[in-house]
């Protein structure tokens, strides 16, 4: 009953702090960790005891795989250079630097378990950092290569942070070995990943040929698909996290959605949406849950002198670090994308000093370094404590809430101005997708105009029907905007003309995924004009129906 309650507890909050989030000038994850931190700390506040294991099997795989699934592709894949630099590169660049250095500043932390603390920081949120500054604000590669970027770097930050501990925990290490072990938990991890897509897929498939299968039924797999790939992953030893994004990166492009009907599609997209809302406030709820106890338990290796400035100032001086780690490895990477491209003969697309400023300080950390550090062992295997694990926890916790702050003050400044004022490039490619698809089905209605009439039809109905839905698809073309719905005068003209109008659908749709596959549009004008055609398409099968 307690769990329940907790449950709904967190639910409620996380529908307040989207009312609040409009009545107080600070970013939705920040007050969201106010607001837990308010109801953990009087004396009889909340408390709970997270358990890493389930904590990472409930949150992470249906936030990532959503994630996954509403990125941009095109622009993935165009900059696939720089994310894999950041998402592989900086992850060890990060390590290494980052464990030097704390070790150094607290030297009562051994530097192994320095490293598995530097490993477990090293991913990103750029849901945290989407939640804080407007996308009109910061230019539209640099947050394209931000979200690949804390898509990857998930996998590659919490495998190191395993071989770290595991170092910890038997007091050897081979580079061999790790290496070897890196290479089976990605490439594992991507395999599991598509083959839980492809069950997924057929799943579905199986569904649709049985017919009368409730939508409900084609829903719950889509539901299901993260968490299968993440399972199937960590049973084999690999990446379930690597496996869930890989499912979520696939799903557009395989099609998998075609299976589903037109109800089960409009419920998907509506879930799915209602859960990465949910999910990403109920996380930052619970990490502010948990600040008043890790706040109460101030190890005394920074306390010994002052009680709260040396602990602030030594989370302020590692966050500080972190920026600066980041901010050398975007510089180096960038001096070696332009030499490289001069060496092409390709155009250089450098970063300023500020994108490159605001790309360091947009790596905040969130979820995933919480769930990591919480998973550290309680003991050696030998019995004794593990070392220094309160104290790192207590940096990795002070590390989240300072990267947040700093991002939300300074973010907004130094991203100001970035973006050239002018037409939006998403706006003028959405523009231009609505009239390919509208010239698409005119076409394709003109051509079945043209066809002889079928048995019963009225001579000239089919014909006029068609005149009516290509005149209302040319007015969108001239206004770029959705065409009114032409009312019938009759009832057989209404029915052919709800017919043609699913044919012009159709057709919509098939110049859409034409357009998408050859990279035209990409991902979010996409699935902004399939959700308006799956409604639309809703709402004449509603009218069929009751005709």
């Amino acid at each position: 009953m307690q769990a329940a309650i907790f449950v709904l507890v967190v639910l409620v909050f996380v529908a307040v702090s989207g009312a609040l989030v409009r009545l107080v000038r600070v970013p939705l994850p920040v007050l969201q960790i106010a607001i837990g931190a308010a109801l953990a700390w009087p004396v009889r506040g909340i408390h709970v005891e997270i358990d890493p294991e389930l904590f990472l099997l409930v949150f992470i795989p249906p936030l990532l795989f959503s994630d996954a699934f509403g990125a941009p592709k095109r622009e993935l894949m165009a900059l696939r250079g720089p994310i894999l630099d950041l998402a592989i590169g900086l992850v060890f660049f990060t390590i290494v630097g980052f464990g030097y250095a704390l070790h150094w500043l607290v030297p009562s932390i051994p530097l192994v378990v320095a490293f598995a603390l530097a490993a477990v920081l090293s991913p990103t949120d750029a849901v945290a950092v989407s939640s804080i500054v407007d996308r009109n604000v910061v230019p539209a590669r640099l947050m394209h290569i931000l979200e690949g970027e804390s898509l990857l770097n998930d996998a590659s930050g919490l495998v190191m942070f395993r071989f770290a501990v595991a170092a910890a925990l038997t007091g050897s290490f081979s580079f061999a070995a790790a290496s070897l072990s890196f290479v089976y938990a990605v490439a594992v991890g991507i395999l599991v990943g598509v083959a839980a897509l492809f069950v997924a897929a057929k799943a579905l498939q199986l569904l649709n040929r049985i017919g009368g299968v409730p939508a409900e039924a084609q829903v719950l797999i889509t539901i299901l698909l993260p968490f299968v790939a993440y399972l199937g992953a960590e049973h084999f030893g690999a990446s379930g996290i690597l496996a869930a994004v890989t499912a979520g990166l696939l799903t557009g492009s395989t099609g998998i959605f075609r299976f589903l009907g037109v109800s089960a599609r409009m419920q998907t997209i509506s879930l799915w949406t209602t859960f990465s809302f949910v999910f990403n406030g109920a996380l930052f709820i619970v990490l502010g849950l948990q600040l008043p106890e890790i706040i109460r338990k101030v190890p005394p290796e920074l306390s010994s002198r002052h009680w709260l400035l040396e602990p602030v100032l030594t989370v302020l001086l590692l966050t500080l670090c972190l920026i600066a780690l980041r901010f050398v490895w975007i510089w180096i990477g960038d001096i070696t994308a332009g030499f490289a491209a001069r060496l092409g003969k390709r155009q250089a697309e450098p970063f300023g000093l500020r994108v490159r400023l605001a790309g360091s300080v947009a790596g905040v950390r969130g979820a995933i370094t919480l769930a990591g550090i919480l998973s550290l062992p309680l003991a050696l295997q030998d019995g004794s404590p593990f070392p220094a694990r309160d104290l790192v926890i207590f940096l990795a916790a002070g590390v989240i809430i300072c990267s947040l702050v700093i991002a939300s003050l300074a973010l907004p400044v130094i991203a100001r101005g970035l973006v050239e004022p002018g037409e939006d490039a998403g706006a003028a490619e959405e523009r231009m997708a609505r009239v390919g698809a509208a010239k698409a089905a005119i076409a394709h209605l003109e051509s079945i105009a043209q066809t002889d009439e079928e048995d019963g039809d009225v001579p000239g109905l089919k014909l006029a029907a068609a005149n009516g839905i290509v005149a209302a698809y040319r007015r969108r073309i001239a206004a770029s905007d959705e065409a009114d719905e032409a009312r019938a005068e009759v009832r057989e003209a209404g029915r052919l003309e709800i017919d043609l109008r699913l044919a012009g659908i159709a057709a919509e749709r098939d110049a859409l995924r034409a357009m998408l596959r050859r990279g035209e549009i990409n991902d979010h004008t996409a699935r902004a004009l399939f959700t308006e055609i799956t409604l639309t398409e809703a709402l004449l099968n509603g009218r069929q129906t009751r005709k």
